[in-house]
């Protein structure tokens, strides 16, 4: 079966989430604030919820018109061939949002959008009352200015969910994040990387992860696993695969530091329930005592972030720091996600090699990339 799949992503990766759909071999066909469009089929499914590491779900897209009334909304939702997707008993639940639109009204616009699939289906399946006892399948519709996407949601859980964060800190970083900021980076298995400030280890996990080959979905269920469209055998196939494809035998050397005693003890559990505990070497350390160990390696950092007068004191010490260790060390390159706008003259006294905004949760950050020197190429003879 065709389908047009959605992607949805923090904004600012969605350059990044387009990547990593197109190493899996799919077509993309629209990048917006977001989201991805892309072409596929129940197998694409499949693997777009085990493999995406940076993504935050993934949606079946049945449908996209515009509605100023409830009128056009109910006929425009009825319209649409919701039992290509949703069996006799599928649990159909809708949220939404609503944005610019003349039906401003979420719960307004959940009720029309319920009666109308309820009708479409009702009247496929031939029932007055569908029993709505079996697999989930939540519709979702996102209005903006009176266009609305009407989806179905085949993750579930949102994909940052991995399955490993066992034990916790105050603020942990988002998974999906933290691949991606291993991915902007281009860390490579065979070169050195550290995270001076872990606190739960996410980063360094998702980079064991990625130096591995490990599929982030492969130890998690999603909600289109119980869809009557995808055969059962296709998820062990797929699973199967993806245990398959993991690498580990390539050596890593990957080091995470935190001065917290406790940070350092949720970082080593969820390692070791992520399976990639012999590849992080953790260590409760200050940073301030931090050397870089061989040449061409990143550090790649979510240094805490604090307004108070003590924790900005503590915070700026971090920057200096971290300024002091590029200068010294000139091969190495520093990738920092942070709120503060000001750090590269007030600290680093240079612009970063790149500058990227993203959001750590509701917080506007900037991701900074210091690139220090490259390997001189060896001639040939």
């Amino acid at each position: 079966m065709k389908l047009e799949l959605i992607a949805t992503a923090t904004f600012g990766l969605e350059a990044v989430v387009r990547r990593e759909i197109e190493a899996l071999g799919y077509k993309v066909l629209a990048t917006e604030d977001g989201r991805v469009t892309f072409l596929g089929d129940e197998r694409a499914l499949v693997r777009a919820n085990l493999w995406l590491r940076t993504a935050d779900r993934v949606y079946v897209k049945m449908g996209e018109f515009k509605a100023r009334t409830f009128e056009e909304l109910f006929q425009q939702t009825a319209a649409i061939e919701w039992e290509s997707i949703i069996p006799i008993d599928g649990k159909f639940p809708i949220v939404g949002t609503s944005v610019k639109c003349e039906l401003h009204s979420v719960p307004a616009c959940q009720s029309i959008v319920n009666k109308a699939v309820a009708k479409r289906l009702g009247e496929f399946y031939m029932k007055q009352h569908l029993p709505e006892t079996g697999a989930e399948y939540r519709i979702r519709f996102a209005a903006l200015k009176d266009r609305f996407t009407m989806m179905i949601d085949a993750s579930g859980i949102g994909l940052h969910k991995r399955g490993y964060r066992v034990a916790d800190v105050a603020a942990p970083m988002k998974e999906t994040l933290a691949a991606a900021l291993v991915s902007l980076s281009y860390f490579r298995a065979d070169k050195p990387l550290a995270d001076v400030t872990c606190g739960s280890g996410t980063i360094p996990i998702e980079a064991a992860m990625i130096a591995r080959n490990i599929a982030p979905g492969l130890g998690r269920d999603f909600a289109c696993a119980h869809w009557d469209i995808i055969p059962e055998e296709m998820w062990k196939e797929e699973r199967k695969a993806a245990y398959e494809a993991a690498d580990y035998d390539t050596e890593l050397n990957i080091k995470a530091y935190d001065i917290d005693r406790k940070a350092i003890e949720a970082a080593k559990a969820n390692a070791e329930e992520a399976g990639v505990a012999e590849d992080i070497q953790f260590y409760r350390m200050d940073m301030a005592k931090f050397e870089p160990e061989g040449e061409f390696g990143c550090i790649i950092s979510n240094p805490p972030y604090g307004e108070r007068i003590g924790e900005r004191e503590a915070i700026e010490k971090i920057y200096v720091k971290l300024a002091e260790t590029l200068k010294n060390n000139p091969t190495w390159s520093l990738f920092m996600i942070t709120p503060d706008k000001e750090v590269e003259d007030k600290f680093f006294m240079r612009k970063a090699d790149r500058r990227r905004k993203l959001y750590n949760g509701r917080i506007e950050t900037q991701f900074y990339q210091f690139h220090g020197e490259k390997p001189k190429k060896v001639k040939e003879n």
